[in-house]
């Protein structure tokens, strides 16, 4: 995420934000943010809210998603807004919508349908002792 510029801005539980501002080596031929960028922080937005419900112990892996794209992602930024949908023990549901903000208003541009595995006592952080 740091090589694309995206950053964390928001987390509470269930829900979190994903913003990622314009570079043009962030663009497709006609100059929109490209879709593989869309599908990136949207599926990291939503996979954030999963994780956010989930022990420290705990890590989140993306089983699958559908991503539709709906108008051209056109702007300054772009924000991606995780929330859950359905929380569960060891597979949640949860929804990104992606904005593209320009000249101050937000379009929607995307939204992303996932399903998201806890992988319980995986966790990301190394310090944390694993275990099995």
């Amino acid at each position: 995420m740091q090589t694309l510029g995206a950053e964390l801005t928001g987390i509470s539980p269930g829900e979190s934000e994903i913003t990622v501002p314009y570079a043009e080596s962030l663009t497709q031929q006609h100059g929109f943010f490209h879709g593989g960028l869309i599908g990136t922080i949207a599926d990291n937005a939503a996979g954030y809210a999963s994780f956010s419900l989930m022990a420290a112990e705990d890590s989140v892996l993306t089983v699958e998603y559908k991503l539709n794209i709906m108008a051209p992602a056109r702007g300054e930024m772009l924000i991606a807004r995780g929330r859950i949908i359905r929380p569960g023990r060891r597979i949640t549901v949860a929804q990104a919508d992606v904005f593209a903000r320009r000249d101050g208003n937000d379009t929607l541009c995307a939204t992303l349908l996932g399903t998201f595995m806890t992988m319980h006592n995986t966790p990301d952080d190394p310090t944390l002792k694993q275990r099995r």
